[in-house]
């Protein structure tokens, strides 16, 4: 295990702020020695799977995480000059329950929470909070918002409640990039560390490969923001430490806090979430009460369907056929499949839908049924 591993980092899927792309960000993180790698994009996992399949193609330790956006009140509330403000949250999933929740919490910042950006609130997060890590994130995270508006009691009690949430999987991210801010935050984030016994933990918000990169960064900037690099008033990074640092690099600059750089080794052991691929896995339908598994309702449902086609004494030749047909779906695995495109498709006619060919079905399923509240039945893994 190397002696420090990058918990903060955003790839090609912070879309024109991230300038990593993912198999080159990989090869330069073994290339310097480290064996574990966190992949934290802002409000997305887009680049999740690419990510861990590249991470372990060249052998190195993939982390899934990302760098969340929470609403300064509820993310149902979006009124201008107040909520497109949201501060930043690092969350790493530490096993699969952890990215199940992840999930759940970006998924809902998008569907429920989206003003500018995708948010998600301290409601949800709480509810959705197990099997995470969680980092107080960089200079737009809420405690250093507080810290920069000098009341520190009010960053004591934001810390305070995700200490509460998360217990000791809560740290306070420390940040080596020397910004006159950065420099005031990380003095106060050590007191409030010590002060409430939370852990610090050292982070360097890699958002280039290497340290020349940070003139092209400053080009995708531009892009994002529709300015010109001669333009005085555009959005700009006014140091060019965001990139990917050597473990040498950070120690070096925290050799007077030599755990916060430890921690980021406890956090990487910590975080073990594997994807399974080449397994279906198909949601589960919820059967009526009085069936006791999805196979006798789906039997149900096609002696239903036998007795409408061929009435109440159908031969021995149809009776065998559906034995041979219920046998092999239930084989394959397919009940829960069946069950809930028959499930649509039945809701399709009932609504005077013409229902056609499977791949029809489908796609007009996906345009017009999705349209309708009908596409909120719970459906879950």
């Amino acid at each position: 295990m190397s002696n420090f591993v990058h918990l903060h980092v955003h790839t090609e899927y912070s879309l024109l702020d991230g300038a990593n792309r993912i198999k080159d960000l990989v090869a330069r993180t073994k290339e310097l020695g480290m064996d574990s790698l966190a992949i934290t994009d802002h409000g997305v996992m887009f680049g999740a799977v690419e990510f861990y399949k590249e991470c372990k193609k060249q052998g190195i330790k993939p982390i899934i995480g990302c760098e969340v956006y929470v609403a300064p009140r509820s993310r149902f509330q979006k009124e201008s000059n107040i909520d497109n403000h949201p501060s930043h949250l690092i969350l790493l999933a530490k096993n699969n329950e952890g990215y199940k929740n992840l999930t759940n919490l970006v998924s809902m910042g998008f569907t429920e929470g989206f003003y500018y950006k995708p948010r998600i609130d301290l409601e949800i997060l709480e509810k959705y909070h197990e099997g995470l890590i969680c980092l107080s994130a960089c200079l737009a995270g809420s405690v250093n918002k507080e810290i920069l508006k000098g009341d520190m009691e009010k960053a004591k009690e934001v810390a305070k409640w995700y200490k509460g949430v998360f217990g000791e999987d809560y740290y306070l991210e420390l940040q080596p990039n020397g910004m006159r801010e950065q420099v005031l935050a990380n003095q106060k984030l050590i007191e409030i560390g010590r002060e409430l016994n939370i852990p610090l933990v050292a982070t360097n918000d890699c958002h280039y490969l290497k340290k020349e990169d940070a003139y092209n960064h400053e080009v995708l900037l531009c892009i994002q923001t529709g300015k010109k690099m001669s333009d005085e008033d555009r959005m700009r990074m006014t140091v060019d430490e965001f990139y990917v640092k050597s473990p040498e690099e950070m120690s070096d600059y925290f050799k007077n806090l030599p755990e916060v750089i430890e921690n980021t080794v406890k956090i990487a052991d910590k975080c073990n979430m594997d994807f399974e691929f080449g397994v279906t896995k198909l949601p589960n339908y919820d059967v009526p009460n009085e069936f006791k598994t999805h196979a006798e309702y789906f039997r149900k449902l096609c002696d239903d369907g036998i007795k409408n086609r061929y009435g109440e004494n159908p031969s021995k030749e149809v009776l065998d056929r559906l034995e041979y047909e219920i046998s092999v779906i239930e084989k394959m695995g397919y009940v829960d499949y069946y069950l809930i495109v028959w499930d649509y498709i039945n809701w399709a006619k009932s609504q005077n839908i013409s229902v056609g060919p499977r791949s029809w079905i489908r796609s007009r399923f996906n345009r017009s049924l999705c349209n309708r509240n009908y596409r909120y039945r719970s459906y879950k893994i």
